[in-house]
């Protein structure tokens, strides 16, 4: 009988959990990642002149928009998007909101959106075909293991070409992702989100709209919600799309403390594979997206959030360390509460062909195997890699 296979180490930021396996993920001579330097230069920015910068921007573009709308904020009803509704409001300005409906919504999440729109805004709800997107949840799942691959460029064109339809030039979205939770040397500081942007960190993992014509066999009409405006139309507009997190100290619990005042629900649990009970409560396809994450990288949502707080002061990295232990990775039997084999029925997707699905995804490097080469399980969960270059 042969030994099991060794496995790699993965190497761990020194300060937070953030893993080496996480693309484009960078560390400093020290062992520090990139979002942990990145927070630490919070302190020296002069925030009071960067949110007089916000408002000038808004100022700006509100004279060159041809609607009644001074801005698009691209929404879900989340914590985030109701914090940057709320932003908006208290400058003084009007924002158009703009919803690219998600893939599988949840009860929690409709509630939500609505109460959003309860804020005093107008919003708009663009709801792609869901038989294409059906088809394309699948294909995502299947060909980069990823389900929210639609999503995700829905999320990162919709709000584009609203821009470009109502002729608002100013796109508000969120927080720099790869400021919060890390990225290439130099991405941090980035202030605005265009294609190259949409490209290279928007999650389309090398899958092209394009790919979907020439491979799959979709026509220009099933996909136009998915194109990226054209840069002639972009040009004529004047569109721009900037980032609230870089112009405000972003900080997701706060934002859920102050969303909460302002009626946003949350799950009142701990979420599957999460550490928290108010992110991602919108679509029940989530977990699986997570779920993914850490079959690929070794780590899931839970090291995320852990990370953000450890470098917040609010637990230490020990804590963080046991609360990753026991949340991440967790196989996603149910997401809100509602079974996998529902979420899966309108994919035409079973559990057994989900659980072949993770194999082929699953990486070999990073996950202990017994005598026999197979993965070593308790329960559904994948035993995790070797803690050992996080204590």
């Amino acid at each position: 009988m042969s030994k099991p296979e060794e496995i790699i180490l993965i190497r761990y930021c020194s300060h937070c959990l953030l893993p080496d396996t996480k693309p484009d993920l960078y560390f400093d001579d020290s062992g520090k990642c990139a979002a942990c330097i990145a927070f630490d230069e919070r302190p020296n920015i002069d925030w009071s002149r960067r949110e007089k910068e916000f408002s000038d921007v808004l100022k700006h573009y509100s004279k060159l928009s041809k609607s009644q709308w001074d801005c698009v904020v691209p929404v879900s009803g989340g914590k985030d998007s109701t914090i940057q509704v709320l932003k908006i409001l208290e400058l003084g300005f009007t924002p158009l909101c703009v919803i690219s409906s998600t893939c599988h919504l949840s009860q929690i999440g409709r509630l939500n959106i609505d109460n959003l729109r309860q804020l005093g805004v107008d919003l708009i709800e663009f709801s792609p075909n869901p038989i294409v997107r059906r088809r394309l949840n699948r294909i995502g799942l299947e060909t980069v293991g990823d389900i929210a691959w639609p999503e995700h460029l829905g999320i990162f064109t919709i709000p584009v070409k609203a821009a470009v339809l109502y002729k608002t030039p100013l796109i508000v979205w969120g927080e720099n992702s790869q400021n919060e939770y890390g990225g290439p040397s130099g991405s941090q500081e980035n202030k605005y989100l265009d294609r190259n942007w949409l490209e290279e960190f928007g999650g389309l993992l090398g899958l092209r709209v394009s790919d979907l014509e020439s491979v799959y066999g979709f026509t220009p009409k099933e996909l136009a919600m998915y194109q990226y405006p054209s840069k002639e139309d972009l040009e004529e507009c004047q569109v721009t799309g900037v980032f609230m997190g870089q112009y405000f100290p972003w900080d997701g619990m706060a934002n859920y403390f102050l969303a909460q005042a302002n009626g946003f629900k949350s799950f009142g649990s701990p979420i599957e594979g999460s550490a928290v009970d108010y992110e991602n409560l919108d679509n029940l396809q989530h977990g699986i997206h997570d779920y993914f994450k850490f079959l690929k990288f070794g780590f899931g949502r839970a090291t995320d959030l852990v990370s953000i707080n450890i470098r917040r002061g609010r637990l230490t990295r020990a804590q963080g360390l046991e609360i990753v232990k026991q949340r991440d990775g967790k196989y996603p039997d149910t997401y809100l509460g509602i079974e996998l084999s529902e979420i899966l029925r309108p994919l035409s997707l079973s559990v057994k062909d989900f659980d072949e699905i993770c194999l082929r995804f699953t990486n070999p490097d990073i996950f202990v195997r017994n005598e026999s080469g197979e993965y070593l399980r308790s329960g559904k969960d994948l035993i995790k890699v070797n803690y050992d270059n996080a204590d």
